[in-house]
């Protein structure tokens, strides 16, 4: 097995860990957005928002994680052109060794040489793979926006048909709250009809 041909198998070895980590990760954002509705409809807003955060945050790991087993993939799919191409240039070598002519009109040195340079940018593309999977895996998700956990709690709220207490917004920044205009109690009306039948 050549240097080539183990590197395709890590590739694809690694992708395929990727996306089963990935999926895993799709698995507890699922569970985590379980435990916001619950925490939301039992009323405990605070738990509700660590929950939010914590299914943003694996949220935005499974699509770091399929991002880059995408890219693997692409990696993978070069490097098994590589290796058909050294494959073909083999077979290409073996059959024109027996030809005069054709070894005249055919230049291996100048294969050689681009098979050579090839390699070496693929060691470069592996290198700066590599540097974007360490970089992907440092860069977690520490801290999730406020709108979009407000957003992710609003969402499940309605899915759970649990309105969420404006005191949860008023708890972070106090600030009053005027009451709403004929659009939105008439929109406020119609979703509530919606939610009855």
């Amino acid at each position: 097995m050549s240097g080539l041909e183990k590197a395709l198998f890590n590739l694809k070895f690694t992708a395929k860990q990727l996306n089963r980590q990935a999926a895993k990760a799709g698995k507890d954002e699922t569970a985590e957005k379980n435990k916001l509705k619950k925490a939301i409809q039992q009323n405990h807003t605070d738990i509700a928002k660590i929950y939010a955060q914590n299914a943003i945050r694996k949220q935005n790991e499974k699509l770091n994680l399929l991002r880059l087993a995408s890219r693997i993939d692409a990696v993978s799919s070069r490097v098994q052109t590589a290796v058909t191409m050294r494959q073909v240039t083999g077979s290409m070598a073996n059959v024109v060794r027996g030809m005069d002519s054709a070894m005249k009109a055919m230049d291996l040195e100048k294969i050689s040489n681009v098979m050579d340079k090839f390699e070496t940018q693929f060691e470069d593309l592996d290198v700066a793979t590599g540097y974007y999977e360490n970089a992907t895996s440092q860069a977690t998700a520490v801290g999730t926006p406020q709108d979009d956990v407000d957003r992710l709690m609003n969402q499940v709220a309605d899915e759970a048909g649990v309105e969420l207490q404006t005191e949860m917004r008023n708890a972070e920044t106090p600030v009053k709250v005027a009451g709403p205009t004929e659009v939105e109690e008439e929109g406020l009306g119609e979703r509530l009809r919606a939610l009855r039948n």
